[in-house]
């Protein structure tokens, strides 16, 4: 029986020379296993209050759109800087190489909404850090951060963790 980690491509030395590029387009390309992906994603907050779920640009948006419809809530999406219309806040934070930016629409949130963090991979964790503080500055309080894939020797994990957050994988990979 194939597991979701089956349904995952590796792509070697992409983008660069020395990475191991976890492709879970495939994983979305098959009906079985996004479906598996979703319903698993899903399963820890079965019977969970969650009023919205956020989704990490991009492939988050992916995933992130399929649970809220599974669940029965809404939608909505952590951009890069300058991609959403309207009144946003911003949160910038640190990447291997310099910096970024993320944002949030400043009423995509009601205080005390519980919200399902989503997004395909946690390596660093820093976007994800990133769009927890941006959430919990809206007063959202967060049920869990749901992903496909940990890479755990990078350590986004532990940090998301000593933030208090609980923290959900479907399959891990050795390395970066």
């Amino acid at each position: 029986m194939k597991t979701v980690r089956d349904y995952i491509r590796t792509i070697v030395d992409f983008p660069h020379e020395g990475i191991m590029f976890r492709d879970v387009t495939t994983l979305f390309a098959d009906p079985r296993g996004f479906r598996m992906a979703v319903d698993q994603m899903l399963h820890p907050y079965a019977g969970t209050r969650i009023d919205k779920v956020v989704g990490l640009e991009a492939r988050g948006f992916i995933l992130g759109g399929a649970i809220a419809h599974q669940l029965g809530t809404g939608f909505v999406p952590i951009r890069k800087k300058g991609k959403l219309p309207g009144a946003v806040i911003s949160e910038e934070y640190t990447l291997e190489y310099g910096e970024a930016v993320v944002e949030i629409h400043d009423d995509a949130i009601t205080a005390g909404e519980r919200i399902l963090l989503v997004d395909d991979l946690l390596a660093t964790g820093g976007t994800a850090a990133a769009g927890i503080k941006l959430i919990e500055r809206l007063g959202g309080e967060i049920a869990g951060c749901a992903f496909i894939i940990d890479l755990p020797d990078i350590g986004g994990r532990k940090r998301l963790e000593e933030m208090g957050m609980d923290v959900h994988a479907l399959c891990a990979f050795e390395g970066d």
